[in-house]
């Protein structure tokens, strides 16, 4: 990869989170209650909406692909972390580095997209009601959820070709608990000025697009609950939406964070708990999110739960 008379990279060393045996001890049991929490979480979503017939709407549809993208991207991360909190040598490949970004790259990148088209499904739901049946049919879902996952792959396609084009010489030592952008180009004995542009030009065609989207649908939403005359029909139309904006408050906030901030502002140590926060923690708490403020899902999980009982 690299010319001249310098050393090819064949490998990258994580620096994690620590040095100290009882603190990384201590992050093993954490992040693996975490870590097992999203794929019991998530996967228990998927479960619901596939086997219980009141769940087999388009919100929920697009809730079962969200939960895939969770456990996509949190899995991407999490074994490996896991790993070198117990390993002496805290190394990944760079075959394996590449492999990690990419699919860290594209569930972010489909799940913003997926967000927003949650935020269309609520907007045609509460403001063409009589239409919802024809605009969301389960061609037009498809369809939805396809371009999420083709935005995804672009998108991520873009970011590793440019990120893992570029020669790596001042260090093998990421200081991160993964692969990501801005450790490596700190890595980087190349110019990476075209590395960066792709990086904010997609950034930044994919985050003005999905918050301009979420922004106008809720605005929408607003104006017409507003309408409402009856409280308990607009509180029933606001709660509808009330997981949907936790779930993107919690993302996007984190993403804004860590990638849009001044690069002085805040320490490694900062974006770590905050990259933890969004690759592990956020896959964790959105099944929460969306069960313990839904009573659908609480009811079907109900009915999978007593249906599993009374057949033994």
């Amino acid at each position: 990869m690299l010319e001249g008379n310098l050393t090819t990279v064949t490998e990258f060393v994580l620096q994690g989170f620590t040095d100290s045996p009882q603190i990384q001890a201590f992050l093993f049991t954490l992040l693996l209650l975490i870590y097992t929490a999203t794929l019991v979480g998530n996967i228990t979503i998927i479960t619901l909406t596939r086997v219980d017939s009141h769940l087999q709407t388009p919100m929920y549809f697009f809730l079962c692909n969200l939960s895939f993208i969770d456990i996509t991207y949190s899995s991407a991360i999490a074994p490996k972390t896991l790993a070198n909190l117990l390993a002496e040598k805290k190394v990944i490949s760079f075959p394996g580095c590449a492999a990690q970004f990419f699919l860290h790259s594209f569930s972010i990148n489909a799940e913003v997209v997926l967000l927003a088209v949650m935020a269309y499904d609520r907007f045609v739901s509460v403001c063409n009601p009589l239409r919802y049946a024809v605009l969301m049919s389960r061609q037009e879902c498809a369809l939805l959820v396809s371009v999420s996952y083709l935005c995804g792959c672009i998108s991520s396609v873009a970011h590793t070709a440019s990120l893992f084009s570029l020669s790596f010489c001042r260090s093998r030592v990421i200081d991160h608990f993964f692969c990501d952008i801005p450790p490596l180009q700190q890595l980087s004995c190349s110019d990476t000025r075209f590395a960066h542009g792709v990086h904010v030009a997609f950034a930044a065609a994919t985050g003005s697009g999905t918050v301009s989207i979420i922004l106008i649908s809720y605005l929408f939403i607003i104006f017409a609950v507003l309408q409402i005359r009856a409280a308990q029909v607009r509180w029933k139309a606001f709660s509808t939406c009330a997981s949907h904006l936790s779930a993107v408050t919690l993302f996007y906030g984190t993403l804004f964070f860590i990638y849009l901030r001044p690069v002085p502002s805040s320490s490694a140590d900062q974006c770590k708990v905050v990259a933890v926060f969004y690759t592990l923690v956020i896959p964790a708490v959105n099944p929460l999110i969306y069960s313990l403020r839904n009573r659908e899902v609480k009811d079907a999980l109900r009915r999978v739960i007593l249906k599993a009982f009374v057949s033994k």
